[in-house]
């Protein structure tokens, strides 16, 4: 198991994506905090999961959008676990609506989760990471941040903060030997997108990805897991996209 003896926080843990990202590290041997803000019982249901499979874990409630509350759960965490060298932070919300149709102040809901929740996350870990000289930091972005999509503009441009963020933040922390990087998901089931999917099911997103399907959250999980481990260990800065090449075509890739 390549994270063995390895302890990491990842928010935003109780359902999705993270769910996955959860069980992936665990998988591999990291005991894991399990972050959640308002779904304190389904963090517990994965916290036995990863026990029932001879892992450790524990729930830690907290909402991330408030830095003193980020900075209280990787402080716990951090006790709980015995240290912490992964955070992945994938706490995240939407709220899909046209700008015009959007209420003025729409867009800092959504800003202060996606963004906010990494960035104070982020600057609560720096200290130890840094001391350490050997630690992790994934965050786990979207495709829309380096594109455009009706009705995603706070969305968008959440995300799209959150990738020039791990740009930055992996230069300057380099040299104490800190990787930071991104999962750039594409149109991924869950939740948090069920609104967009609703119309047809998908299927009119679905023929516009070049590998015709959508993402799983285990396909998102083991990108995360990867620039997680040491298998990256080389790697920081990057935006690794998991979109099935949608991002990489030009309108929706056919005349």
């Amino acid at each position: 198991m390549k994270l063995k003896n390895s302890a990491a926080l990842v928010t935003g843990a109780s359902r999705g994506i993270g769910r996955a990202i959860a069980l992936a590290l665990a998988a591999q041997g990291a005991a894991v905090a399990v972050n959640y803000r308002s779904r304190a019982q389904d963090a517990h249901v994965v916290v036995k999961e990863i026990e029932a499979a001879g892992g450790r874990a524990v729930a830690v409630g907290a909402d991330v959008s408030d830095p003193v509350a980020a900075a209280e759960l990787v402080s716990r965490a951090t006790d709980l676990l015995g240290g912490l060298n992964i955070l992945v932070n994938n706490a995240g919300i939407s709220d899909d609506a046209l700008i015009h149709d959007a209420a003025p102040d729409a867009w800092w809901d959504v800003m202060k989760v996606n963004f906010g929740g990494a960035y104070h996350c982020t600057h609560a870990v720096l200290a130890s990471f840094m001391a350490q000289g050997d630690a992790s930091i994934v965050n786990i972005s979207s495709a829309m941040g380096e594109r455009g999509w009706i009705g995603q503009a706070n969305y968008a441009a959440s995300k799209g903060a959150l990738n020039a963020f791990t740009r930055s933040a992996a230069v300057e922390v380099a040299r104490f030997g800190v990787r930071v990087n991104a999962v750039l998901a594409g149109f991924t089931p869950t939740d948090l997108v069920s609104e967009v999917l609703r119309r047809d099911g998908g299927k009119g997103i679905k023929r516009q990805i070049p590998l015709r399907r959508f993402a799983t959250v285990e396909q998102v999980a083991a990108a995360a897991v990867f620039l997680a481990g040491p298998d990256s260990g080389y790697t920081t800065g990057e935006l690794l996209c998991v979109d099935g090449g949608f991002s990489a075509q030009l309108g929706i890739g056919r005349p």
